[in-house]
């Protein structure tokens, strides 16, 4: 009998502790980031910036226009990370702070021989895609 009362009490003793340490643990706390990733198609190399070609959905494919300022200026709004050889594909992620957008990073091919890369003719201009960019707009 003894070892029987001796016994409920220790697993209630041990049950009630692990009750307790579940609500003295930290809480975690949800970044207030989140992101897009998406493949590249092709990325274009203008004098005003990039244009970015990439799928959206299976059939589909949508088109942006990147400022080269996001990518030189300290503070920008864009980083390139340049992959090396290898099987990972390019992709443009972006990342939202709160609900708004934030920022880009484009993870290329350094060597601009790989077929993600193109080059827009100099004779073609195409600046006012260029003008009053803000942010950019996935379209999904």
């Amino acid at each position: 009998m003894k070892k029987a009362v001796l016994l409920t009490v220790l697993v209630a003793l041990i049950a009630g502790s692990s009750l307790f340490a579940q609500e003295s643990a930290p809480k975690y706390k949800e970044s207030e980031y989140y992101y897009y990733n998406v493949p590249i198609e092709k990325i274009y190399v203008y004098r005003l910036g990039y244009i970015v070609i990439y799928r959206r959905g299976a059939n589909q494919l949508a088109r942006t226009y990147l400022p080269s300022d996001w990518f030189t200026d300290i503070g920008g709004k864009g980083e390139i990370v340049y992959l090396g050889s290898g099987a990972e594909w390019p992709t443009m992620t972006v990342f939202y702070k709160s609900g708004s957008f934030s920022h880009v990073r484009l993870r290329l091919r350094r060597d601009r021989n790989h077929e993600t890369w193109g080059v827009v003719p100099l004779n073609i201009n195409i600046d006012d895609y260029f003008k009053d960019i803000e942010e950019v707009k996935l379209e999904f």
